[in-house]
């Protein structure tokens, strides 16, 4: 993982409890240590920050309780077809 997504998921996890509270099951996306959006699927997640902001330089995350989901930590520069 690159090391700055590693800082992002590392930012995600001190504050994970809090925000499974206000945005759990969503698809969060952080950015220089901040939760810049929730969304409710990836793919909104990374078109909607892709108007912003460079793939590659952000972390989009499934917000869920406890450590399942850490396997399935999305990145940024993820390429797919939106059929």
């Amino acid at each position: 993982m690159e090391n700055q997504l590693k800082k992002e998921f590392e930012f995600y996890l001190e504050h994970q409890e809090e925000y499974v509270k206000k945005h759990d099951g969503k698809f969060l996306v952080i950015k220089d240590q901040k939760l810049i959006g929730s969304y409710d699927t990836f793919e909104e997640a990374y078109i909607e920050t892709c108007k912003e902001l460079e793939p590659g330089s952000f972390l989009i995350q499934k917000c869920t309780q406890g450590s399942d989901d850490y396997t399935s930590t999305f990145y940024s520069n993820v390429s797919f077809s939106l059929g």
